[in-house]
């Protein structure tokens, strides 16, 4: 069965997203912990998460993928920005174990002239401080467009973060279509080389999610700026493709293209049209 499902908003609460989910007939779903850009999170509602979590187990939806705000950068050269992000995802991973058994992505950050291994180091260094032994959430590195001084446009880059991590049982990859092939990894005309190359570096039991976007750019452009599917370089084609390849059918699917929830639905059918 595939599992498929979009970015919701949050600001209504769990149970609010997880009737949108069905709404748009989706079985799972991603979203922000809090505001993208930053700020204090919504105090938890315990009632809220009780009734979302019956609904969840009732209708199968499974797993969902909280996602850190953007600003949250834990190789920044500026101490504070790293503190504030080695703060914010504690309190993420301590908020998600009231709905234990999900996962949560991050952008690895961008290093700002300090260098690779240096952002590697912070970036790592940061993530052995906030991981327990006994916590029930599966923390993603998502692969990146390569856009300026940003960690993980390379897969030898998440690789080198992973090998790094102690508790690295609590590790993934969030594998993100328009971020790859912005970064040069052509899955249009090549995926299967593309997965090997996956498999040879980083390792695809490693692999836990995949963020379904098109690009608005040509290969490489290391820009990363979210298309409608079939409606930006990497074709229409290409996603029925991912959806029903052998090592990644059984992926969670996470659209985040600029859409509404109609236009979440419409992805969404096409898929479950597509899906063999």
């Amino acid at each position: 069965m595939l599992r498929i499902g979009s970015h919701l908003s949050s600001s209504k609460g769990y149970l609010s997203m997880g009737k949108e989910a069905l709404q748009i007939n989706a079985n799972t779903f991603q979203f922000f912990t809090r505001n993208p850009r930053g700020g204090n999170a919504k105090a938890i509602n315990k009632d809220d998460i009780k009734c979302f979590l019956s609904l969840a187990e009732n209708e199968n939806i499974t797993p969902i993928l909280a996602h850190a705000p953007y600003t949250l950068n834990a190789c920044s050269a500026d101490p504070a920005l790293r503190d504030f992000a080695k703060r914010t995802m504690a309190d993420d991973l301590a908020r998600l174990e009231y709905t234990p058994g999900n996962m949560y992505n991050f952008h690895p950050g961008s290093h700002v002239k300090q260098g690779v291994e240096v952002g590697i180091s912070y970036i790592s260094e940061m993530i052995n401080e906030i991981l327990t032994p006994e916590q029930h959430t599966i923390v993603l590195l998502e692969t990146m467009a390569g856009k300026g001084s940003e960690i993980g446009g390379r897969f030898e880059e998440l690789k080198e973060i992973l090998n790094r991590i102690e508790l690295s049982q609590h590790m993934g990859i969030c594998l993100d279509t328009c971020h790859v092939w912005d970064g040069g990894y052509d899955i249009a005309n090549h995926l299967d080389e593309v997965l090997t190359e996956f498999d040879k570096i980083i390792g695809l039991q490693h692999l836990k999610a995949i963020h379904l976007n098109d690009s608005m750019n040509p290969l490489g452009a290391h820009k990363d700026r979210h298309a409608k599917l079939g409606e930006g370089h990497i074709g229409l084609d290409t996603f029925k493709r991912i959806v029903n390849h052998p090592v990644l059918k059984s992926l969670p699917f996470y659209l985040e293209t600029p859409n509404n929830l109609d236009g979440y639905a419409r992805e969404i059918q096409m898929m479950r049209e597509s899906s063999i």
